[in-house]
């Protein structure tokens, strides 16, 4: 009987048996264009093993900024990246305006 690890959300994996482990194993020691690594290879690299996005040499500013209902959901109905969109659409602005210009009284 296979046996299964569920997820947070729910969904339900099927875990490899022991015998399909073995061989997968076996195929990977095998490979002779991914040789495995020994423990102390592992060791002398696994610390330039980095996760995630690199570093920018210009990072954002994380702010928190109050728009009207209209302007957020204009953006968020562009999809993925309207951040970045509204960034660029603020920057284009900048190029003709003064902020000051936009200053309510």
């Amino acid at each position: 009987m296979p046996e299964y690890l569920t997820l947070p959300n729910g969904r339900k994996l099927r875990l490899n048996t022991p015998e399909e482990d073995a061989a997968i194993t076996a195929a990977a020691m095998n490979d002779p264009d991914v040789p495995l690594l020994t423990d102390e290879e592992f060791d002398r690299v696994k610390h330039r093993m980095v996760r995630g996005r690199p570093r920018s040499a210009q990072p954002k500013e994380g702010v928190f900024i109050r728009l009207s209902p209209e302007i957020a959901a204009t953006f968020r109905a562009t999809g993925y990246g309207w951040q970045a969109r509204m960034n660029a659409a603020l920057s284009d602005w900048l190029k003709t305006h003064s902020p000051m210009d936009a200053v309510v009284r």
